[in-house]
């Protein structure tokens, strides 16, 4: 039983850090059709800038958090105004070799900047005491990391489905140049949802720095594990990736418990297993011929 409610807390917590992460990278592919393989540098560069500004400029948690976010929004938001908007009707290599050059120049200049050390975020007295559910002593820290997941996949699935922008934003995707002639402001749907897509990442680097710690090859040696959740959830569906990085997480929480000697083995074969089963992602209808 206690060996149960570990897995199950563990994964569910490791599941929304891995879903907060991956929703922006659902939204920029599935609903911007833009390959972005540069995403794992937006959580690095928002776990990067909580961890300064907490230990360098002695700033709270709850004041370096909302700043850190905005932090990686804004790199997001520069780099689509400067470099990527230039792609959007480029072939899929193009964004691929570009976006994943684009992270080896961010890993490089955040090495040559800050250092090869992992970055330590200060945590609050709230979030470093732990709490007692009865059925397991969890850390404080990891009941805001479920917490944030919850409000992230409300607010998204709201935004989306209930909002002008999220209106202006699937017209954008479906019909740019029809959108563009009834008065939507396109660029701007597009720059916004990069940088929110770019914000989100940084909210889960930061949230999941001490079950993915932060170092500057960050973006690329997690990046896999985005695309995982990605591709099994299904490209620009909110459930689904809430779902894949759910199970993912599970998955991969019960084999460090059970087999840790096989790696994250297990995670890629539950990976296999639910593309065979439902290629579309999963809370996707089959595609319609």
């Amino acid at each position: 039983m206690q060996l149960l409610a570990n897995i199950a807390l563990d994964g569910l917590s490791y599941g929304m850090v891995l879903f907060i992460i991956s929703v922006g990278l659902s939204i920029t592919l599935g609903l911007m059709r833009f390959v972005n393989l540069a995403h794992g540098a937006f959580a690095m560069a928002g776990g990067y800038a909580a961890a300064l500004l907490t230990r360098e400029a002695g700033l709270s948690f709850w004041l370096a958090l909302p700043l850190a976010v905005a932090a990686s929004a804004a790199l997001g938001a520069l780099l689509e105004v400067l470099l990527l908007r230039h792609l959007y009707a480029r072939s899929e290599l193009d964004q691929v070799l570009f976006s994943i050059g684009l992270s080896f120049v961010l890993i490089a200049s955040t090495n040559a900047l800050v250092g090869p050390q992992v970055q330590l975020i200060v945590l609050p007295p709230l979030l470093s005491q732990s709490v007692d559910l009865g059925v397991r002593t969890l850390p404080a820290q990891r009941l805001l990391v479920i917490a944030a997941g919850l409000v992230v996949a409300g607010l998204g699935a709201w935004t989306v489905a209930r909002t002008r922008f999220g209106v202006w934003l699937r017209a954008a995707v479906d019909h740019a140049d029809t959108a563009a002639c009834l008065g939507i402001p396109i660029r701007s749907v597009q720059c916004a949802s990069f940088a929110a897509g770019a914000g989100l990442a940084g909210l889960g680097g930061i949230l999941g720095a001490e079950l993915m710690p932060l170092e500057p090859f960050y973006a690329l040696k997690y990046l896999v594990l985005v695309l995982v959740v990605v591709a099994v959830g299904g490209m620009g569906s909110l459930g689904g990736t809430l779902a894949a990085a759910l199970v993912l997480g599970t998955v991969e929480t019960a084999s460090k418990y059970l087999a840790s000697d096989w790696g994250s083995l297990f995670f890629f074969v539950a990976m296999a297993l639910l593309l065979a089963w439902r290629p579309q992602g999963l809370l996707r209808g089959p595609a319609r011929r």
